[in-house]
């Protein structure tokens, strides 16, 4: 038999038996346990769970949407509206409630913790209350930039850093009490485009919308880094653009200060709590 002709024989078999072989299965989830503010609990407001029913915690929002693909033994979803890291570890007061301790929800059996935190403690509704407030008495330039940095003081960039550290202690927290769970920290969908904006619509001054985009930039950036130097899987939404609250009804994937769906005003509507979920289940495993 030629030599190529025996070598074909000979790798035949062993081809066939590679293509043979089935895929790796898909992960196996007993328990998976959401945590977060209200960039993990929102999504459709007349889809919220009762429990306590000022959390805001939706069953369109992305831990919902994880658990619909990953299909785990037991899902569950303590995110609540306005969670501050110190919600993790201590009751937080909202109506209807307290919400119980974001922790509390964590056991030796939890193999796997989404957890989307960080905003509130930076301040994101004070951020956003103050630029659109300011922007009114210099549409076209930087108001909010001015009001932030005076005195040359970044106050937005230092309280972004000083958040690190706070990231690194929850994602030892959460493996403290869930030692054998994957830990996945999201980080927040884009909320204004890189540049231009869409005031007065969306009253941003068109000089504070690249600084705005770039402290949300930091903000993802620095979670990030303090999640995966601590051993968790990051993933980041705001890395997509297009979809932010200047753009139209069917195409945003975060909602205006007058919002265009059943959703809160400048959060995650239901398409943009779908879109974190399809690249968050995606890091599961």
């Amino acid at each position: 038999m030629p030599r190529t002709l025996l070598a074909a024989a000979l790798l035949t078999p062993l081809l066939a038996a590679a293509l043979a072989t089935p895929a790796a299965a898909a992960p196996s989830i007993d328990r998976y346990v959401a945590m977060g503010d209200s960039f993990a609990a929102v999504g459709t407001l007349t889809d919220v769970r009762p429990a306590p029913l000022g959390c805001a915690r939706a069953t369109d929002n992305y831990p919902s949407g994880v658990a619909a693909r990953i299909n785990p033994a037991q899902f569950v979803d303590v995110s609540c509206g306005g969670a501050q890291v110190r919600d993790l570890s201590s009751p937080q007061d909202v109506a209807f409630g307290p919400n119980p301790a974001q922790y509390e929800a964590l056991t030796a059996g939890t193999d796997l913790v989404t957890v989307t935190i960080g905003g509130n403690d930076v301040g994101f509704g004070e951020i956003i209350s103050t630029c659109a407030r300011l922007s009114f008495s210099d549409p076209l330039g930087s108001p909010c930039k001015r009001h932030f940095t005076s005195g040359g003081t970044d106050v937005l960039g230092e309280r972004i850093a000083a958040l690190g550290p706070q990231i690194t202690e929850v994602v030892a927290q959460i493996r403290a009490r869930s030692p054998q769970a994957q830990v996945i920290v999201v980080g927040y969908l884009r909320i204004l485009p890189p540049r231009g904006g869409c005031w007065p619509v969306v009253p941003f001054a068109f000089g504070d919308v690249p600084h705005f985009a770039a402290v949300q930039d930091n903000l993802n950036a620095t979670i990030g880094r303090h999640a995966t130097a601590a051993g968790a899987t990051f993933v980041n939404p705001g890395v997509t653009t297009g979809h932010d609250v200047c753009k139209s009804a069917d195409v945003k994937w975060v909602e205006g200060l007058i919002p265009t769906s059943l959703s809160v005003p400048v959060h995650p509507n239901a398409r943009g709590q779908a879109h974190v979920a399809a690249i968050t289940a995606d890091a599961v495993g």
